[in-house]
């Protein structure tokens, strides 16, 4: 059987890159894009920018220190989000095989498109050139035989590059590579491994599956078969996807609340945010998750389930006030995300009752009229007194189509 050719496309500092390209002044010099709250921290920086050891998940006080001559920009998401499906379209143009990750990388199997072009190779070449040409953007190319390792590829030359691994090369591309160097493998996953000994992919691939399904559970093999490069996960293009089982949103607060009422706004705010777009979508679930993070950094998540499955915003606000009334809270909020689960597609049902279907009417109208002309543009009246919407940052499952493209400001 002729091997798979996979191909994983990460676009390089994606929105500092974007926004060199929106500013010539900024071309050359090192930038940092961050979110519109007080309270943000570094979203991504340049490749200019990182040699000061300035990185992702930095605060602005950390990243100044580090480079006294940052340039910091608020992020502009519609803009990233709108050249992140016009670089997904032009994906398209060579296989229709394209399973978005990320805003800023996606998996293509062109293994049907050999033929028509030649080779990976060369589909890689005229990606870069086209990504050049008409963004001027650059992306760092990985190809390989699945997956795992065309990620892997990926990350071996940055930025720019183009890597291949070929089916010969896995194994001494492996035998001593750091654990925690493939997707997949979190931090506590690598401490656990370690704890057995096991610190390069070589050594996870002949290390014991049995051991390790009695220790992870049924991933057990699964790791193993990730430490001998091997992967049979097919490149899934969105229709292809299975359901999505959540729809959440969550949000930095710009500054710490202890007092509820403001508690309670804001997750009125995000409860109309996860009902329209559950609306939208045509989905309604019976789990309402409220998350909380304090100032200190703690998380932690509650729950409550409905006797039916719910959509409308009202309900979702008053199940997740619910869950608020229950707490005692300990600290001075920072984040609150609300989440909607157990979710299920169905058809729009006849309501029998008059104001029932005066609601629904009214609900349909304000969601019209919201996706016309923009988030909150018609909104409850108990909004009106929240001051911004928090930081709101590109979730890492944001797709161009379907239930996860999440609108954004």
């Amino acid at each position: 059987m002729t091997p798979r050719q996979i191909m994983h496309i990460d676009m390089n500092a994606f929105f500092a890159a974007i926004e060199q390209q929106s500013h010539p002044a900024l071309r050359g010099q090192p930038v940092a894009v961050v979110g519109s709250s007080q309270r943000t921290i570094i979203l991504t920086a340049s490749y200019e920018a990182r040699p000061f050891g300035v990185k992702t998940g930095m605060t602005l006080n950390e990243a100044r220190q580090k480079c006294p001559a940052l340039q910091l920009v608020v992020a502009n998401n519609r803009l990233y989000t709108e050249i992140s499906r016009r670089i997904v379209a032009l994906f398209h143009h060579y296989t229709p095989q394209v399973q978005v990750f990320s805003i800023d990388e996606a998996f293509l199997d062109v293994s049907g498109s050999l033929k028509l072009f030649g080779s990976a190779e060369r589909i890689a070449q005229l990606i870069k050139a086209q990504l050049k040409a008409h963004f001027g953007l650059r992306c760092s190319v990985g190809i390989a035989p699945n997956k795992l390792l065309a990620k892997l590829a990926s990350e071996m030359q940055k930025p720019d590059g183009l890597t291949l691994i070929a089916p010969a090369q896995v194994a001494a591309v492996l035998e001593d590579l750091p654990i925690g160097e493939l997707c997949g493998i979190g931090r506590q996953t690598q401490h656990k491994l370690e704890q057995l000994g096991i610190y390069t992919c070589g050594q996870l691939g002949r290390f014991s599956p049995r051991v390790l399904k009695s220790r992870f559970g049924v991933i057990g093999e699964r790791l193993v078969l990730m430490g001998q490069g091997v992967d049979n996960s097919p490149v899934v293009p969105p229709q292809e996807e299975p359901e999505v089982k959540t729809v959440g949103h969550s949000m930095t607060l710009k500054r710490d609340l202890e007092d509820r009422g403001e508690i309670a706004r804001f997750l009125l705010q995000l409860a109309e945010m996860v009902g329209r777009r559950a609306r939208r979508y045509g989905v309604s679930g019976r789990t309402i998750t409220l998350t909380i993070r304090y100032a200190d950094f703690s998380t932690f998540s509650r729950q409550q389930v409905q006797a039916q499955p719910v959509s409308q915003s009202e309900e979702i606000y008053r199940a997740a006030l619910r869950i608020l009334d229950r707490l005692l809270l300990g600290q001075p909020v920072r984040l609150l995300g609300v989440r909607l689960s157990r979710l299920e597609y169905r058809t729009r049902q006849l309501l029998l009752l008059p104001e029932e279907r005066r609601r629904q009417q009214l609900t349909g109208a304000l969601d019209e009229v919201n996706d016309r002309f923009g988030e909150f543009t018609l909104m409850s009246a108990s909004l009106l007194g929240v001051k911004g919407k928090g930081s709101h940052v590109i979730s890492p499952a944001w797709r161009p189509e379907g239930i996860r493209n999440v609108g954004v400001d």
